[in-house]
């Protein structure tokens, strides 16, 4: 079909995708229990062939939201950095950071299939991640609120292990504790 009912095809389509994708990070993010296809597709407001024609499997599913995720995250220390201090948007991210590890728990078992197809790679996503901090760190050294010897990849070690020790929803107020101490030991030293 081509004009413009093809323009409102494909953008309906485009709405239909990102629906999906919310609702499936949703159900994802919040159940302990293994989520069906057809839950996220009503949770969407579509049908479950609608759900099939954007994602022919559960696996490619996960996939997608696991990359849409990851790319939000990336997105969002660029658009930290447009609206606040350089040292506040780190620390804003690392609260983002929680929320991306959130939706990977509950998808844990779906995104090991996923890895072992080869279809996402740990490095891949450490590379995406570690850019995002970098960009985040430079800011603040330049503004001097935050130690110019700080690592990326020390960063996101340290992102890891805090969430590691405390990623279960119930200790989420113990994780910002944690998020707090670890900007407090990345602030620049005066006097």
């Amino acid at each position: 079909m081509t004009g413009p009912g093809a323009i409102t095809v494909r953008a309906d389509a485009q709405r239909n995708r990102q629906r999906l994708l919310a609702a499936a990070l949703r159900a994802f993010s919040s159940s302990e229990e293994k989520v069906t296809l057809e839950a996220i597709a009503k949770c969407a407001g579509v049908g479950i062939g609608t759900l099939y024609r954007h994602f022919p499997t559960r696996e490619a599913l996960v996939e997608a939201v696991y990359r849409n995720e990851l790319e939000q995250l990336r997105v969002s220390a660029e658009d930290l950095l447009a609206s606040r201090r350089p040292d506040v948007a780190l620390r804003t991210w690392m609260d983002r950071f929680a929320d991306y590890v959130a939706a990977k728990r509950g998808m844990a078992e779906a995104l090991r299939a996923v890895v072992a197809s080869g279809a996402i790679s740990s490095s891949e996503t450490r590379d995406v991640l570690t850019a995002a901090i970098r960009s985040l760190l430079d800011a603040a050294v330049v503004a001097g609120t935050v130690r110019f010897d700080v690592r990326a990849d020390d960063v996101l070690a340290s992102l890891t292990g805090v969430f590691l020790a405390a990623g279960a929803p119930q200790q989420r107020d113990q994780a910002g504790r944690m998020l707090d101490l670890l900007m407090d030991g990345l602030r620049a030293r005066t006097g």
